[in-house]
């Protein structure tokens, strides 16, 4: 594709005309030139750091690493903008098909070979926001109405409990207030913690933070995927159990992945039962012929309530390890399993938020965590049905109007009003209180 550093045409459309679904390299050209929320970006990005204060640092901003994926695979590392306008026309000019966001490092990284060539390791991650990266595909194991990047609302919801999760933890556990999540255009949730004492953990405690959340610890061979020590329940893991899996698993999982319903499935339930003549048991009931459960009784509810009921009778109490069977099999299904060393690292790139997906055309957009039971996939805007939204609405309004007249606009409003102006109004208080310190200090300094 060539490409231009001149303002993108939308794409030749007659009012009415149905674009093409699906992903356009020339779309794109029109979407990054109409419709792309530089402003917010950069503002975000800047973090309180493009105003005029003087506890500002204006060289915040250059500092930050962006990363480009062009057309033919093409990858740019190590960019860097020094204002919104170049971060604005860099990508209207090279038209990426995904942009990526890294750390702030200690130096301009567009100029690390020059600080390389001094022999001191001036060159280092100084900043980067806490981020998680949960993809559904980690979860085939446990899912079957889809595999590999297929997603339905069946199998989404999956997500939406990661959300829950995680959402709740991160807050109250951990005490972050700044926090966006992010639909990663295809399969999976990206999660920015963005509080000042998120961005400037070091790599040892990020790797601690993501310990803390992890649970399943199996791999594709593991017939027990999780395995819960101790006499009771983490309180954290006790709080998602209770008020989020458990409901979930009886509730939705149980159903719409008809877990229990053929021999196949429900063997991998069997598999994580530690005690064999107790799987045994279960394997001979569930080997009957169907006909023996009420016609109105649904097979999956039926042997799960077998499960429990066997699982809990006071017969099996001398038998270690099973007190936790029925957890271990809801957790197995239902908790989220994190990229662990996308967290661990200030220097792991994350797709950036309103990007579009090179396979499906979505756009990254924002999701509401305290209304995330109401995020459809399959409902996000597509780049086609952005400008097809433009082409109708017209093209001599503002861009804001233009924004506004498109599917995304919500999104966008929601971003400002819910994450950008309460994270700006947060950065902007604690440039104001170290500014204060630092004169206080200069004055101390100067009476001593």
């Amino acid at each position: 594709m060539e490409i231009d550093g001149n303002e993108p045409d939308m794409p030749a459309q007659r009012h009415g005309d149905i674009m093409p679904d699906g992903f356009n390299p020339n779309y794109l050209k029109a979407y990054y030139g109409k419709i792309f929320p530089y402003s917010d970006i950069f503002k975000w990005m800047s973090y309180g750091h493009d105003g005029k204060h003087p506890g500002c640092d204006p060289t915040y901003f250059g500092r930050r690493e962006f990363s480009f994926t062009l057309d033919n695979d093409i990858y740019l590392r190590f960019l860097s903008y020094t204002s919104a306008y170049e971060l604005e026309s860099s990508i209207k000019e090279k038209c990426p098909f995904k942009i990526d966001i890294g750390p702030v490092y200690s130096v301009n990284p567009a100029k690390r070979h020059a600080y390389a060539q001094t022999g001191d390791n001036v060159f280092t991650p100084v900043e980067r926001e806490l981020i998680f990266d949960v993809d559904i595909t980690d979860y085939d194991d446990v899912r079957f109405c889809c595999s590999g990047a297929d997603i339905c609302l069946d199998c989404w919801p999956l997500m939406t409990v990661a959300i829950k999760v995680l959402d709740t933890a991160l807050r109250d556990d951990f005490g972050f207030n700044h926090i966006l999540w992010v639909y990663s255009g295809r399969r999976g949730v990206h999660c920015w913690v963005c509080d000042g004492k998120a961005r400037r953990l070091s790599n040892e405690q990020r790797a601690a933070i993501a310990e803390y959340f992890r649970v399943y610890k199996g791999n594709e061979n593991s017939n027990k995927k999780v395995s819960l020590v101790g006499p009771v329940l983490h309180p954290f893991l006790a709080r998602s159990y209770t008020d989020v899996l458990r409901d979930f698993f009886e509730g939705k999982v149980l159903l719409s992945q008809n877990i229990l319903s053929t021999e196949e499935k429900y063997e991998k339930i069997l598999d994580m039962i530690s005690d064999e003549s107790v799987a045994a048991e279960l394997r001979g009931k569930w080997q009957e012929k169907r006909k023996s459960y009420g016609s109105k009784d649904d097979i999956n509810v039926v042997r799960w309530e077998q499960l429990k009921s066997l699982l809990r009778s006071g017969k099996l109490k001398h038998i270690q390890g099973l007190h936790r069977c029925i957890e271990e099999i809801i957790f197995s299904f239902t908790y989220p399993r994190l990229d662990m060393e996308v967290s661990k690292h200030m220097n792991h790139l994350l797709k950036a938020p309103f990007c579009v997906h090179p396979k499906t055309g979505r756009v990254c957009v924002p999701i509401d965590p305290n209304k995330c039971e109401e995020f459809d996939p399959t409902a996000v805007p597509t780049l086609s049905q952005l400008l097809q939204e433009l082409n109708m609405s017209g093209s001599r309004a503002d861009m804001d109007d233009e924004l506004d007249r498109t599917s995304l606009g919500r999104a966008v409003r929601y971003f400002r009003s819910s994450f950008l102006q309460p994270l700006l109004r947060s950065c902007k208080d604690e440039i104001e209180r170290a500014y204060n310190s630092r004169l206080q200090q200069s004055k101390n300094n100067l009476s001593w």
